[in-house]
């Protein structure tokens, strides 16, 4: 057993000459005895007392331990390296690897400092900092470093891989530049990659040292680089998200806060400026997507344009197809950023990124990147995942869903325009209209469950995951003229609409669907989607004034060419707007109009909507007992010929129809039982997920309980009734629900 005191710290060449003779199984006696050399030097040499052995000595130590090849020319260029002495050549040396000044104008990365900070107090090891072009990482890293360098006091490297360069610097050559630094001579830096790995980890060991690796290519160019000793660090800067980095911690760096953008702006460009145009500033960092390099960019425009406003800024920047050549000041290019990292991905890749410009919403999945590229399933996930990893795309919270930054976005957008057949635009198009139209057919009254969806939930789904891109593209298609499509989609959402108001713009679906059917000169299909614009006008908007006139003119134009079922559901609907804006009788009149016209449409499809409502003008008219007749005939009715509709839909008459009787009660100040019937309507409206008719079912139980004098239950249903007026179509009913809260006593 061969003492050694706690304290000491072994020299590089210690260790390793130590290393060999127990690889050999020698002790110090026998390798003195066989090198010549006394056992009291190398005592000397293994504890660090001597810090390397002379040039002959080593030589004769490398011949006794049988040493050949790389491990000899390692060995002796470690000895060697131990007997430098030239403090001022190391430090001139050591000068190009030093870490960088920090940014002055770092400002909205506290959370992240804080964030990487307690990274680091884990215990050193390998931090990599990932995310797209442009967000910030090298300057928030150089930041960290200097913040940290008085934790590392035996020195702070740094180098600059070149990660987005045609040819990345190699990590031989990465080596090398850290090896010179700490002082190895030129002469004296091992042929091999991995020599010069492991002698750079041995001159590391057991010191704390900080080493920043900015701008990675790769796991490949980093990995032989990494010093992994629990007293060092080494921080890493990468586009790419370094997944294969065995140990390593992440920071994924986002764009900046609104806060952190603006506050950059104003230290780049002056304070006082943002101060003087709060919302123009708020404009510009937005139309920057909140981007460090393109706000520094704006910013430097503005600082060395003080003439300019920001408001002039901002409209220059508003123009899409403009907006990446303004981003431009000096050698600040916010598209050869971009462009960097467009190159560095397959072709496979490349051709995705770009022809996912042609995707309308805003996230897609795997299924419309398949549609744009044409690809097998298996090469559009390899494909997404390299672009996700090259951070040319963003995942979502949702799963296998993703998204360009908004930048990016009008990157991509520009390499269709320069590599792609415009013809290719149209695919994805023609894909969400026609699927998007498949789904919603399924959701009609009668309708089997047949075609490409396994059944109604599957479409459901769909239609609610896609939502944002076949709304897009009903949008877009309008804009080019496809009037056919854009009409009969319109139609086909009809039925599934019924009970979502609050899922998607239907004001804008419908009249945009019957602005199509007039170009088209189709009266039948104007008439018909005039009524669905009525619907949106009334249930989503508020706007029955508006409604009634969509519903006069979808009359007339339904009498003129003799269409009964669209002049029916023109009068059913005429006869509950009318009501609402106080048009009483003629309210009546178009309800028994419509009630009487319905006999010649099918139970399901128009009959039963034409006597519900038929049920409301009673009740309104003070004929309870008619009302209650007409709407249990309805609901007897409907269990009689449920097998004729799916469960989902006679689901959704159910909700409406004991909603109506909850009303003909109330009417009567049966109120317990009228909450009984709003209590049933509501929960089926919360298994069907009809979002709307669970609100307005809430407020009228609420109003029920509290007219019956159960203060808690009305308390309970009007704050639920709250909760769940969120969206911004439902602002009315949430006034309703508060109005009614605030009745109530204590």
């Amino acid at each position: 057993m061969e003492p050694v005191e706690a304290t000491e710290k072994r020299s590089v060449f210690g260790k390793l000459l130590l290393e060999h003779r127990r690889a050999a199984g020698w002790t110090q006696g026998r390798l003195a005895e066989a090198s010549g050399i006394s056992v009291r030097a190398l005592r000397e040499l293994e504890r660090g007392r001597a810090r390397a052995a002379q040039q002959r000595s080593a030589e004769v130590l490398a011949d006794a331990l049988g040493l050949t090849g790389g491990d000899r020319e390692f060995f002796l260029t470690v000895a060697k390296q131990g007997r430098r002495r030239n403090p001022a050549l190391a430090a001139q040396v050591a000068a190009t690897c030093a870490l960088p000044a920090p940014v002055a104008d770092l400002s909205g990365r506290e959370s992240e400092l804080e964030q990487l900070s307690a990274k680091v107090a884990e215990g050193g090891g390998v931090v990599a900092i990932v995310g797209q072009a442009g967000v910030g990482k090298t300057a928030l890293a150089v930041t960290a470093a200097d913040r940290w360098r008085p934790d590392f006091p035996d020195g702070g490297y740094a180098v600059d891989l070149r990660g987005m360069d045609e040819e990345p610097l190699s990590a031989k050559a990465a080596l090398d530049r850290l090896l010179r630094a700490l002082d190895v001579a030129p002469g004296q830096v091992p042929a091999s990659e991995s020599e010069r790995s492991a002698l750079l980890r041995m001159l590391l060991e057991d010191r704390k040292v900080l080493l920043l690796l900015d701008n990675a290519a790769d796991e490949a160019q980093v990995r032989p680089l990494l010093v992994t000793g629990p007293d060092s660090l080494t921080l890493i800067t990468c586009r790419r998200t370094l997944a294969g980095l065995e140990g390593a911690r992440w920071l994924g760096l986002e764009p900046l806060s609104d806060g952190g953008a603006t506050g950059l702006l104003a230290r780049i460009a002056g304070a006082d400026r943002v101060r003087a145009e709060p919302a123009a500033a708020r404009e510009l960092v937005e139309l920057c997507g909140y981007l460090p390099l393109a706000v520094r960019i704006a910013g430097n425009r503005l600082a060395t344009r003080p003439q300019w406003s920001l408001a002039q800024l901002a409209d220059r920047l508003r123009d899409e197809s403009t907006r990446l050549r303004a981003l431009a000041a000096g050698d600040l290019q916010l598209r050869s950023a971009f462009d960097l990292s467009y190159r560095a991905v397959s072709a496979g890749a490349r051709r995705l990124f770009r022809r996912l410009a042609t995707v309308p919403g805003a996230d897609f999945g795997p299924e419309l990147a398949g549609v744009v590229s044409g690809a097998s399933p298996a090469d559009v996930q390899d494909h997404l995942d390299e672009l996700v990893d090259a951070s040319l795309l963003q995942t979502t919270a949702e799963p296998e869903r993703h998204q360009f930054h908004d930048l990016i976005r009008l990157f991509a957008e520009e390499r269709f325009e320069a590599e792609e057949d415009p013809a290719t635009r149209d695919i994805v198009l023609a894909h969400l209209l026609d699927k998007a139209a498949e789904a919603a057919r399924l959701f009609y009254p009668e309708a089997p469950e047949t075609g490409r969806f396994g059944s109604r939930d599957e479409s459901a789904r769909w239609l609610d995951v896609e939502g944002g891109n076949w709304v897009a593209a009903h949008r877009l298609a309008a804009r080019k003229g496809r009037h056919r499509e854009v009409a009969e989609l319109a139609i086909a959402l009809h039925w599934y609409s019924d009970g979502r108001s609050a899922q998607k713009p239907w004001l804008e679906i419908f009249s945009l669907g019957a602005a199509a059917a007039s170009a088209l000169g189709d009266a039948g299909g104007e008439a018909k989607l005039l009524n669905f614009v009525g619907w949106a006008g009334s249930v989503c908007q508020g706007d029955d004034k508006g409604a009634v006139v969509a519903h006069r003119r979808a009359l007339d134009i339904a009498v003129r060419i003799g269409d009964r079922v669209e002049q029916t559901w023109a009068s059913i609907y005429l006869g509950q707007v009318l009501r609402l804006i106080g048009e009483s009788a003629e309210a009546f009149e178009f309800a028994k109009r419509g009630y009487d016209l319905a006999s010649e449409l099918p139970f399901w499809d128009g009959q039963t909507t034409a006597r519900n409502m038929y049920g409301r003008a009673l009740l309104n008219a003070g004929r309870h007992a008619e009302a209650l007749a007409v709407h249990r005939a309805v609901l007897s009715d409907a269990e009689r010929l449920a097998s004729d509709t799916y469960p989902g839909f006679h689901q959704l008459l159910k909700t409406l129809t004991l909603r109506a009787i909850g009303d003909v009660l109330g009417g009567l100040t049966e109120w317990r039982e009228a909450a009984s019937h709003y209590r049933t309507s509501r929960w089926l409206a919360w298994e069907g997920g009809f979002d709307g008719l669970e609100v307005i079912s809430a407020i009228r139980e609420g109003r029920a309980w509290r007219e019956a004098g159960a203060l808690d239950e009305a308390r309970e249903c009007l704050t639920l009734a709250v909760e769940l007026s969120t969206a911004p179509s439902f602002t009315a009913w949430r006034e309703q629900a508060l109005a009614e809260l605030a009745l109530l006593p204590g």
